[in-house]
């Protein structure tokens, strides 16, 4: 049964959706325990940074709310949890309000950030332009006439955004360099947060395919979307070990310490027979790739040879 929301607060705090928030910081972490281990670490760019994912975070979740209520993949026999808009506390005029002041709390924040660590205007001007690409990306996976959620592009986004743009932008604006073997960490966390999404798209394959919405599950089966959730799973923890190859730094490898964790989580959704049993590993499995990331910068920058 959906858990029900009895006050306007709770409604909010299940729109901002704070279990998703653990994986929005992973990469900015990781990028920052990379930059550690390059010694070009600043304190201010990782706070800034971890700031403005989090207002990116709850922007899409808020958008994600807002457009699933719109686009009716949030109706009555939806079987995940009951949204912050669908309760009926939180009209759909206070969410678009609450989406534009996440939006600018992000804008703000990401403009601090590049101010900070970026001096030089051409390369200012190309990280303002992957801001603004990342706030229309929080806002349109479900909300507005052509969602690209709503096609099976969600992937796609949730692997460059949390993944590859995270890890090494995040590097990129401490160091102002570029490493190529950090490439590694960063599809590792882009195949660990599609593995977020991918279970969440498994938890609602049913009502996605009745509003319409063309996930990846809906698309390609329960059966396969099982093993795609496997390929993410070992796909991750695999470039780790290629980036220990190429790096010599086996002590990274703490990070395996969380691989048991990540098989369970990928036994009991493949194991799942309803919603309410695999909804439990979407916070499993974010608060394992934050936890995972912790291990691998303990690792890298503790214990290694540096």
């Amino acid at each position: 049964m959906k858990q029900a929301i009895q006050t306007k607060k709770e409604a909010w705090l299940h729109a901002v959706r704070l279990r998703t928030l653990p994986l929005a910081l992973a990469s900015i972490f990781a990028g920052s325990f990379l930059a550690v281990y390059k010694q070009v670490f600043r304190w201010e760019i990782l706070l800034l940074a971890s700031l403005t994912t989090i207002f990116l975070q709850i922007l899409s979740n808020l958008s994600n709310d807002y457009g699933d209520t719109i686009h009716g993949a949030d109706h009555q026999e939806r079987q995940g949890p009951m949204r912050a808009v669908q309760s009926g506390l939180i009209s759909l005029p206070e969410m678009k309000k609450a989406m534009y002041l996440f939006g600018i709390l992000a804008l703000v924040s990401g403009l601090l950030l590049l101010y900070f660590a970026i001096q030089d205007w051409v390369l200012f001007g190309i990280f303002l332009g992957l801001g603004l690409v990342a706030i229309w990306a929080a806002i349109s996976y479900t909300s507005g006439n052509n969602p690209y959620g709503y096609a099976g592009l969600g992937d796609i986004s949730v692997f460059l955004f949390f993944g590859l743009l995270g890890v090494f932008g995040t590097f990129f604006l401490h160091s102002l360099d570029w490493d190529n073997s950090i490439i590694w960490i960063g599809i590792a966390l882009g195949l660990f947060s599609t593995a977020v999404l991918n279970i969440n798209n498994i938890r609602d394959i049913e009502s996605d395919t009745t509003a319409g919405k063309k996930s990846i599950p809906v698309r390609i089966g329960r059966k396969a979307a099982n093993i795609y959730n496997w390929i993410l799973i070992l796909g991750g923890n695999y470039c780790l070990l290629v980036f220990a190859f190429i790096t010599k730094e086996w002590t990274s490898l703490l990070a395996l310490a969380l691989f048991p964790l990540m098989i369970r989580i990928g036994i009991n959704v493949q194991k799942g027979k309803d919603s309410q049993s695999i909804d439990p590993n979407l916070k499993k499995m974010a608060l394992s790739t934050l936890v995972w990331v912790i291990l691998f910068g303990i690792g890298l920058v503790f214990l290694g040879k540096r």
